[in-house]
């Protein structure tokens, strides 16, 4: 049992517990959706606002920024540990509907930038405090209950390259209907009521969240899901780039919507494998799951550096490979904060680390383009597959420690 966790309920005694995962976890893709809407309609917005290459990577960029500074804020505020997880939830996802919704008198990538950096920092607000709330329904069974909700957010990240490859729709369309989305989830999150495993209040103290992610159970567990952060959003940024180039060296026609197709399928197969990744966790421990993800992960990178010039259904099979097990592991991290952190603080926690791996993803999106142009995409995939390969090595060290009979149940 974790500490400062209710000892009398039993896992019996939750009813409706799936139906409130079911609950949030919708609510978490739609209040999530302005995250995604710039990057659904971008080709759009290049055309009306003539936007530079750089300008429009900044506004991709723009919202991993903002992530960063509102989880930081927000950590060092503790409100994740302070303030309702509803309540939280559903204030971020206004705020990021408002900010999503001021793209449409943007005018240009200056105002737009500063408003897609402002939806970031409200999302903020949302994600890491549904994570802890949802901590709050299950005790056994939490990994694979974490897993659906990064599971839902991942088929949520695949959905602008459907949108791209059928065509799209008319980008003041998207930001106004995302923006709805986003305030009905918000609205659907506000009635999922507290879980019977509620963490204790917590006090306000600012230096908490650096106290905890220097200890050495959540330190390890941090430095794993920073190896496994450093592949992830760089492979889903620039897969369809990769892949283009794959299908456009072997004369097929319109390589752009191929790979459109061919990026959603990659990225949206990782919804299975968050699941996946859940039960495995569950059932075989944490630290054996992640490590073996990330090795599995990494060597699919590696295994893609060596075969850029393969065959396209080859190329793309080893890529689902890929995209399967990139992200399988990525709610465990968050599972493991939620057993061995301060029960007080597991909200700041999971807050910090998620700030730290955003941050870290902005300087692997920015590399890969430069490792491009200096040794092709062979020697990029080679440089992205050294994360998940280090934090396999965390997570084994990890196994070692005695916070490990505190994982999955003491599965470690």
């Amino acid at each position: 049992m974790l500490r400062g966790m209710t000892p009398s309920v039993s896992e019996a005694a939750a009813p409706g517990r799936w139906s409130a995962l079911t609950r949030l976890a919708v609510a978490v893709v739609l209040a999530m959706a302005p995250w995604f809407s710039a990057a659904a309609v971008l080709p759009q917005l290049r055309a009306a606002w003539g936007l530079s290459d750089a300008a429009a990577a900044w506004l991709t960029l723009a919202v991993q920024l903002g992530f960063v500074v509102g989880a930081v804020l927000s950590a060092a505020l503790n409100l994740a540990d302070r303030v309702p997880p509803r309540r939280l939830i559903l204030a971020g996802a206004l705020l990021a509907a408002a900010a999503n919704l001021g793209l449409l008198v943007a005018g240009g990538p200056v105002l737009a930038g500063l408003l897609r950096a402002l939806t970031g920092a409200a999302l903020a607000l949302v994600y890491p405090p549904a994570l802890k709330a949802m901590s709050a329904w299950f005790r056994s069974g939490r990994g694979v209950a974490l897993g659906v909700m990064v599971g839902a957010l991942t088929l949520g990240s695949a959905l602008p390259h459907l949108v791209n490859g059928l065509g799209g729709a008319n980008w003041r369309t998207v930001i106004l209907t995302t923006s709805l989305l986003a305030a009905l989830g918000g609205g659907i999150a506000s009635g999922v009521g507290e879980g019977p495993y509620r963490f204790p209040p917590a006090a306000f103290r600012p230096a908490q969240a650096w106290r905890i992610l220097t200890g050495r159970g959540v330190g390890l567990a941090t430095l794993g899901y920073l190896g496994h952060m450093w592949e992830l959003y760089a492979m889903w940024a620039w897969f369809a780039a990769f892949f283009t180039g794959v299908l456009a060296a072997r004369g097929l026609p319109d390589p752009a919507r191929g790979a459109a197709y061919a990026t959603f399928a990659v990225v949206g197969v990782g919804a299975l494998g968050c699941y996946v990744g859940g039960v495995l966790g569950d059932r075989w421990g944490r630290t054996r799951l992640t490590a073996l993800a990330m090795l599995l992960s990494g060597g699919c990178a590696l295994a893609l550096a060596a075969l850029t010039q393969a065959a396209p259904p080859a190329v793309l099979a080893l890529s689902l490979l890929w995209g399967f097990w990139i992200i399988a592991d990525s709610a465990q991290f968050s599972t493991i904060v939620s057993e061995i952190a301060d029960p007080a603080y597991v909200g700041t926690a999971l807050t910090a680390q998620l700030a730290l791996g955003f941050t870290l993803t902005a300087g692997s999106i920015a590399l890969v383009p430069v490792l491009v142009r200096a040794g092709g995409w062979p020697l990029a995939f080679t440089v992205l597959a050294v994360g998940p390969l280090l934090g396999a090595a965390a997570m084994r060290l990890l196994a070692r420690t005695p916070e490990a009979a505190r994982i999955a149940d003491g599965r470690g």
